[in-house]
């Protein structure tokens, strides 16, 4: 436990950066996944309702420094791919 002031309020703004952070990055996995699961069932309109709330959410983690640029370029690419592939086969 620290006994400083400042170390105290900085354990207070890092749990609320945390707790901020976790719900960012639980409506980014959650899109992601409810991405992929509408394409294995073959839901096309739904996986691009899904593709486009991922990659919004992604970008905006990315604006608020929650996750970096190229992990949020990586995830919105490979999403993508994999949309593009389920539409064409289609």
């Amino acid at each position: 436990m620290p006994i400083k002031k400042a170390a105290k309020k900085y354990m207070r703004v890092t749990a609320k950066n945390t707790l901020r952070n976790k719900v960012v990055t639980g409506v980014i996995k959650s899109a992601i996944k409810k991405t992929r699961e509408a394409v294995t069932a073959g839901n096309v309109k739904e996986a691009q309702e899904w593709l486009k709330t991922a990659v919004k959410s992604l970008d905006k983690a990315t604006q608020k420094k929650i996750i970096k640029k190229n992990t949020a370029a990586r995830k919105k690419s490979r999403l993508n791919a994999l949309v593009k592939n389920a539409v064409a086969k289609k």
